[in-house]
């Protein structure tokens, strides 16, 4: 489902009727109010044993019922300010999102509400996705989320690890970047409680972010190119692993949970045109309340 389609479309449907409304409608109800008033007016002058205060009340009641929006139009012009703040937060500063998998274990968790900054890596117009300010770009290290290339309704959520013109090497479960190992020190063991299984922790630093990961213990499988990629002529699979050269505008993702996670090991770049923002904030989790805060 586009919701942003959606909001996009509902924001043009009540601003619609919100203009009818403030140029013609609500002119007209005021003017037939305006004639309502003064027959009641001429009708009720100087008639005996009236009690006044019973006669306005009466006339209160009559115009509010002349000059009130018909039901039709409180459920489309009434709610226009209410849905043009809602879209200009979600397309341009901050939209929801909720971790729907463990591959960012243990960074994040399933079922993590987070934050996205929607205009770090440039303003961008919503539906269309066409970016008209560019204000910055992903770094190595921010987590970041963006349309799935082989499927754009879908939103995946990876850690940056390549950037456009990085040489990128992941072999026998180490990181290399530029032909530099990435630094990643040993950590006690993670414990995944849905699973019921320990993992190698490691902290990793991408840049100047310092950052958590984890390892299936035993043998791990090398990765596979698969069916759909996006460059399959940049990266090369061996038995051991995968070396990539990220191309022009492009980007090298992985999970922190490394050995369950489909990223660009397996299908390829993410297109800046992907982009949608870098998560950074957790709000809520319901089944683990105190899970509030920044994340790195």
């Amino acid at each position: 489902m586009n919701f942003a389609l959606i909001l996009f479309v509902l924001l043009v449907a009540s601003f619609v009727m919100w203009l009818l409304d403030v140029l013609w409608l609500k002119k007209a109800r005021a003017a037939a109010a305006d004639a309502a008033l003064a027959e009641f007016d001429a009708r009720n002058a100087g008639r005996p044993g009236v009690d006044p205060q019973a006669l306005a009340a009466e006339r209160a009641a009559l115009a509010g019922r002349l000059t009130q929006r018909p039901w039709y139009l409180e459920y489309t012009a009434s709610f226009f300010p209410v849905i043009l703040i809602v879209f200009v937060l979600r397309s341009f500063l901050f939209e929801p999102f909720r971790i729907p998998s463990g591959s960012m274990i243990p960074t994040l968790q399933i079922g993590d509400l987070i934050l996205v900054n929607k205009y770090e890596y440039g303003i961008r117009l919503p539906v269309i996705h066409r970016k008209i300010v560019d204000l910055g770009s992903p770094q190595r290290g921010d987590v970041m989320v963006f349309r799935f290339p082989h499927n754009p309704t879908q939103d995946y959520i990876k850690r940056v690890v390549g950037l456009p013109g990085d040489r990128v090497e992941y072999a026998d479960r180490r990181l290399l970047i530029n032909g530099q190992p990435v630094d990643a020190q040993p950590l006690p063991r993670y414990f995944e409680e849905d699973r019921v299984q320990y993992y190698a922790q490691f902290a990793e630093k991408l840049g100047d972010v310092e950052h958590r990961i984890i390892l299936s213990e035993g043998p791990g499988v090398p990765p596979m190119r698969a069916f759909v990629h996006t460059h399959p002529q940049a990266c090369r699979y061996t038995a051991s692993g995968v070396a990539c050269t990220v191309p022009p505008g492009h980007y090298f993702v992985m999970g922190d949970n490394r050995d369950n996670s489909e990223d660009s090991r397996f299908w390829g770049f993410v297109p800046d045109e992907n982009i949608v923002g870098r998560a950074f904030f957790i709000w809520m989790n319901f089944g683990n309340i105190g899970r509030i805060g920044r994340f790195h």
